[in-house]
């Protein structure tokens, strides 16, 4: 919940998508009304207040769409995190693994100065992994984790033990 609007109204199951046996946690009718919307960035945004941040770590795709108001809420400004191929300029890689192969993600190289505390920003916490890479890119970049901040929380996935001893804050947890 946040404030007075119970954000859970506004997240849609869907069953067996994007395979049969899964439940998936769709935020696209929070997306739709500004009141929940506005609601999900001023509940993100309250844990962090008081904590120096000098950016906010978008995660592609969707954690696009909770990092840009989030920053400006917050007073940061924001560093997409990609995958391969999308950034313009000379790039930092970091390759994770997933539990169906690999992945990679992108950074702009030096574009974090030396020690910046740095939140990371995603919709969904699930298993992690994602969000790790994210970490590890930052700090291969110079930067500290300062920790992250999601919407969801898929707690049966395990994602939070996997991102420790960073500090998490998700608004809505499942």
């Amino acid at each position: 919940m946040a404030g007075t609007i119970d954000l859970t109204r506004f997240i849609r199951d869907v069953p067996d998508f994007p395979k049969p046996g899964i439940l998936f946690r769709d935020i696209t009718p929070l997306l739709a009304n500004p009141q929940a919307l506005a609601a999900a960035i001023a509940g993100m945004a309250a844990p962090w207040r008081t904590e120096r941040l000098d950016a906010v770590a978008a995660v592609e795709a969707r954690g696009f769409l909770f990092a840009v108001p989030l920053a400006l809420t917050l007073g940061v400004g924001v560093i997409p995190v990609r995958k391969p191929g999308k950034l313009p300029a000379d790039t930092i890689t970091y390759e994770y693994e997933l539990e169906y192969g690999r992945d990679r993600l992108e950074m702009h190289r030096g574009i974090l100065p030396g020690g910046a505390r740095v939140l990371i920003v995603d919709d969904v916490l699930a298993t992690g992994g994602t969000a790790q890479a994210c970490g590890r890119l930052i700090e291969a970049g110079g930067a500290t984790v300062a920790g992250a901040a999601f919407l969801v929380e898929l707690t049966f996935l395990g994602g939070r033990e996997r991102l420790a001893p960073h500090r998490i804050e998700s608004l809505l947890s499942y």
